[in-house]
């Protein structure tokens, strides 16, 4: 099981705060209704008691479902890696942090320039993820511009999997590479039945907003229902664009459409695992353009963790990106910020969290290294302050004594690791050691890390059979 701590420290809402939330999240549900493109999903909802209003193609939905959704949805979801040291225990405010974004784009490790990612960018960075030690799972961070269309899906996860054994979530664009993916999992896993006992893959299934909810992302949710996998249901309002300008009403907002496509779920198959979703953030409102680094979808976030701790739903959210387009100061302030205070809410899944850059459009292999760093130091805040006999030590300071000291006393030797984090990119050297390493900054260090790891890392894989069998049967992977 890969190490979590449970956060929850930081909250957004207040008891109250959080009933009022609920409640008008309800009166949107029922009385407002969600639109839904999506025709299968408009009959479920009518089989099952909803009110659909066929000509606008509107489903209200009564709190009763709501109610019943919310009850049969797993409070505790594991997310398997192929790899059992790499389970994710999905519970009440445990804090895993991993990859995310979908980008077009790297900033090539070599010339240091944007380039459109590729094939090889998706294994390299599922490579990075299975080597760095405080990203918990892949969310496949990157489109393989060098494949056809219909290729994307089983190249992106089948270059995911091969490089790391972490557990691997992706979105998908088309139901015949759903339907691979899965099936390649299936021979992976040994079978159907064994994939769903031990579910090293799960799917993304966007929520639109305002309340809407279109044709083919709600195909792909009701696909992988029906086959008992792990999906998360998040949806992206942005503040001040396509959702209020008020934190709280995009909270609230974010809610009922989350909560819409998870009802779907739980209609489809009662017990699904599926997780409350955000990938919520704002309107930069003098430029128009999404905003990524802004602490107010680090807010958004936290709140919504708060209401799916309230629902007892484990949660897919959103922190530590930024807006810079290179890996610099901002880079770092932003990326910290951000990954902190959704880490400290308790959100139990965040990805996004590693490697990007510019509005969620670019990746670096640097930033990646810089963000493990990052994050351990945000873990470490989450697992707080142990408050025992042992840990205030009231013995061994009457040992010591006054003017004494504690450097070579067991008591040191048995919890300093316990207690510190040691990142290992940062520079803690005197000046005069620094220099004669060579004055290395951050950004040199990480992309000299970097580059040993797609040199010498070598992750799980498959074995001479499998990658055959693969390769043979699915002939689109490049």
């Amino acid at each position: 099981m890969f190490k979590h701590y449970k956060g929850g420290s930081f909250k957004v809402f207040s008891e109250e705060d959080v009933t009022t939330v609920h409640e008008a999240t309800v009166y949107l549900l029922e009385k407002v209704g969600i639109k839904m493109h999506n025709e299968t999903a408009r009959q479920i909802f009518k089989e099952k008691g909803a009110a659909v209003e066929e000509a606008q193609r509107i489903v209200k939905i009564p709190r009763s479902m709501i109610e019943e959704a919310i009850d049969s949805t797993p409070s505790k979801i594991i997310l398997c890696g192929r790899d059992e040291k790499h389970d994710l225990l999905l519970e009440g405010s445990n804090v895993h942090l991993g990859t995310g974004g979908t980008v077009l784009n790297t900033l090539d490790l070599d010339s240091g320039r944007k380039r459109l990612t590729g094939v090889k960018d998706v294994a390299n960075y599922a490579k990075m993820t299975d080597a760095l030690d405080n990203i918990a799972f892949f969310v496949i961070n990157c489109y393989p511009n060098d494949v056809k269309e219909e290729e994307v899906d089983i190249n992106r996860f089948y270059h995911g999997l091969k490089n790391t054994s972490k557990h691997v979530m992706g979105g998908i664009y088309t139901m015949d590479g759903l339907k691979a993916v899965i099936s390649m999992a299936e021979d992976i896993a040994g079978g159907k039945e064994k994939l769903k006992e031990r579910p090293f893959v799960s799917f993304i299934t966007l929520m639109m907003s305002p309340l809407l909810m279109e044709v083919t992302y709600t195909d792909f949710l009701i696909e992988v229902a029906r086959r008992g996998l792990p999906l998360t249901t998040p949806s992206e309002p942005l503040a001040g664009a396509n959702s209020p300008v008020t934190l709280a009403g995009t909270i609230t907002l974010n809610n009922a459409e989350s909560l819409g496509g998870l009802i779907l779920t739980q209609l489809i198959n009662k017990g699904n695992p599926t997780l409350y979703g955000s990938t919520s953030s704002i309107m930069d409102m003098r430029t128009g353009t999404y905003m990524a680094g802004n602490i107010e979808s680090a807010l958004i976030n936290a709140g919504c963790a708060q209401m799916a701790q309230h629902y007892k739903i484990p949660m897919y959210g959103t922190g530590g990106m930024s807006d810079s387009k290179v890996v610099d100061a901002q880079a770092g302030y932003e990326s910290a910020n951000t990954a902190m205070v959704v880490a400290l809410s308790g959100c139990n899944y965040i990805h996004d969290a590693f490697g990007l850059l510019e509005f969620c459009t670019t990746l670096s292999y640097e930033k990646m290294v810089v963000d493990n760093d990052s994050v351990g130091m945000a873990l470490r805040a989450v697992k707080g302050v142990e408050v025992s006999k042992e840990t205030i030590a009231t013995d061994i300071i009457e040992e010591v004594g006054p003017g004494g000291h504690f450097l070579d006393h067991p008591h040191t030797v048995e919890h300093v690791r316990k207690e510190f984090y040691f990142p290992k990119l940062s520079d803690r050297q005197q000046r005069s050691v620094w220099e004669e390493a060579g004055s290395k900054d951050t950004f040199t260090r990480a992309h000299e890390e970097a580059r040993r790891i797609l040199e010498k890392h070598e992750p799980l894989g498959f074995s001479e059979d499998m990658e055959k069998h693969l390769r043979e049967k699915y002939s689109g992977i490049k």
